[in-house]
């Protein structure tokens, strides 16, 4: 009697763990097609706003990037020091 609960229990558990590896499965599908989809579009802007635009954004972007984390060190700063 005993060895059926924990056959079942074990049966049960391994439908869970079937369940839940699919599911993930499915989830990294679904990031891998994000991606490839973001990589594209990223493709297209940079082909249709040309080399020397695209450079321009990037170093813009590069610049404000550096400017929050210069600004995230001096808030943290300040948060150590009260």
């Amino acid at each position: 009697m005993k060895e059926n609960k924990i056959f079942s229990k074990i049966n049960e558990l391994q439908k869970k763990c079937d369940a839940i590896t699919s599911v993930m499965q499915n989830l990294i599908h679904e990031i891998q097609k994000n991606a490839s989809m973001a990589g594209g579009t990223l493709t297209a802007l940079q082909l249709h706003v040309g080399e020397k635009e695209w450079e321009k954004i990037i170093d813009e972007l590069k610049d404000k990037e550096k400017r929050l984390l210069t600004e995230k060190d001096v808030e943290q700063g300040m948060e150590k020091r009260s």
